[in-house]
C-alpha cells in the first residue's frame, strides 16, 4: 500500500483545452479517497493521469517513494475498475480475473488458484465457468473488482463503477465496496458525479471545477461548512438554498428580501453595516410554520414533494426559492402561506463567493 501524492499537475489537451490546472493533492496510505464533480471538471481525466492512461503536460506523481510520472501503467502498481467493467466477453469469469497474471506471465497454475481465491473472497466461486454476457450487471462488477483484486496492486483506482447498476443494486455495492476497501486497506481513489456516493463511501473528498479542486475535506466538512458557493449548491442530496441577503445598517439583522434574520452570533464581527452577501442555509436546518414568525423566510407553498419519510417543500417569495424538508406528517397545502426558520448554527454566509472566515479553501490551486 502507498500514498498517492501529485505535484503542480497540469493537462493540457490540444486548442489549449486545460483539463487539470495545477492539481496539488495528497491521497494517505489506505485511504478510501473521492473525486467529485460535475461532467468535464477534470475527475476522470486527473485518475486517467495517475493510472498512466493519460500524458501530463506538466508535474508530477509519486506513488510511495516511486516517482511514476514518466513510467507506463504496466509499471505503475494500480489497478483500475472502469465504468462498463471491460471484461473479455470471450473469456470465463476465471480467465478474466486471471487476466493481469498472465501479462505478467505467472505460471498458468498459479494464475488459476489466485484467481479462485479472489473470486471466493467476493462470492463468486459458483460462476467461475461463465462468461460476462451469462452475469448480471452487480456479479459483473464484482468480476471487475476481483480481476483487479488479484494482482494485489498498491493502488485501486475507481471511475464510476457504480453507474450501470439500478438503484437498489448501487446501495447494496456501496456498502460491499466500503467494507472491502476497509478490509483490504488498499489506497484508493474513487471517481463520481453522485455526490450521495461520495459522501457515504470517501474518508475525503475533493470536490473539483474546472480542472481545479474547490474543497478538499471529510464528508462532514464538505456537507456541513461548503468553502464556496460553487460546492454548496452542488454538495446534497437537496440542494443549499442560497439567498443574497444585506447586512442592516446597525450590524445585527440580514434583509432577504422583505423578511429580515437575526445575523448569525459567530458572524457578528466579520460583517461590515449595508455589505451584500449570500446566505446559505440547508432545507435540512430549516423548520416549517404554517403561522406567521417574526424572524423568518416566509412565501407562498408552491411545491410538496413526497421524499417517502419526509416531504420538501418549496416556498415562493420575495427572497426567491426556498426549500424545507419537513415531517412527513405535515399537512401541506398548495397556496397557503409558510415560513421557513433557519437554525442559526446552521446559517452560513458567503461573500464574493466564499464562505466568510475560510478564505481560499484547503487544497485549492491558487
Amino acid at each position: 500500500m502507498a500514498p498517492i501524492t501529485m505535484t503542480e499537475l497540469v493537462k493540457i489537451y490540444p486548442g489549449g483545452v486545460r483539463a487539470l490546472d495545477a492539481i496539488d493533492l495528497t491521497v494517505e496510505d489506505g485511504e478510501f479517497f473521492a473525486l467529485l464533480g460535475p461532467s468535464g471538471c477534470g475527475k476522470t481525466t486527473l485518475l486517467r493521469t495517475v493510472a498512466g492512461l493519460e500524458a501530463s503536460s506538466g508535474g508530477s506523481i509519486r506513488i510511495g517513494d516511486r516517482d511514476v510520472t514518466a513510467l507506463p501503467p504496466g509499471r505503475r502498481d494500480v489497478a483500475m475498475v472502469f465504468q462498463d467493467y471491460a471484461l473479455f466477453p470471450h473469456m470465463t469469469v476465471t480467465d478474466n480475473i486471471a487476466y493481469p497474471l498472465r501479462i505478467k506471465k505467472v505460471p498458468s497454475a498459479e494464475r488459476a488458484q489466485k484467481a479462485a481465491g479472489t473470486a471466493a473472497e467476493l462470492g463468486l466461486s459458483d460462476y467461475l465457468g461463465r462468461r460476462p454476457g451469462q452475469l448480471s450487471g452487480g456479479q459483473q462488477q464484482r468480476v471487475a473488482l476481483a480481476r483487479a483484486m488479484a494482482c494485489h496492486p498498491q493502488v485501486f483506482l475507481f471511475d464510476e463503477p457504480l453507474s450501470n447498476l439500478d438503484a437498489r443494486m448501487r446501495l447494496e455495492a456501496r456498502t460491499f465496496l466500503k467494507r472491502l476497501q476497509r478490509e483490504l486497506g488498499v489506497t484508493t481513489v474513487f471517481v463520481t458525479h453522485d455526490q450521495a456516493e461520495a459522501l457515504a463511501l470517501a474518508d475525503r473528498i475533493a470536490v473539483m471545477e474546472g480542472g481545479r479542486i474547490r474543497q478538499l475535506g471529510t464528508p462532514k466538512e464538505v456537507f456541513h461548512r461548503p468553502a464556496n458557493t460553487f460546492v454548496a449548491s452542488f454538495i446534497g442530496s437537496t440542494p443549499m438554498n442560497l439567498l443574497d441577503a444585506a447586512v442592516s445598517s446597525s450590524g445585527e439583522h440580514l434583509a432577504i428580501g422583505n423578511d429580515v434574520l437575526p445575523v448569525p452570533a459567530a458572524y457578528a464581527r466579520a460583517l461590515t453595516d449595508g455589505e451584500k452577501l449570500v446566505l446559505g442555509v440547508r432545507p435540512e436546518y430549516l423548520s416549517y410554520s404554517a403561522e406567521p414568525v417574526k424572524q423568518a423566510l416566509s412565501g407562498e407553498v408552491t411545491v410538496v414533494e413526497n421524499l417517502g419519510s419526509a416531504q420538501l417543500v418549496t416556498l415562493s417569495g420575495e427572497a426567491g426559492f426556498v426549500q424545507v424538508v419537513v415531517d412527513e406528517d405535515t399537512v401541506l397545502v398548495t397556496g397557503d402561506r409558510g415560513y421557513a426558520v433557519p437554525r442559526q448554527d446552521r446559517m452560513l454566509l458567503y461573500r464574493d463567493g466564499d464562505l466568510i472566515g475560510t478564505g481560499t479553501p484547503a487544497g485549492a490551486a491558487a
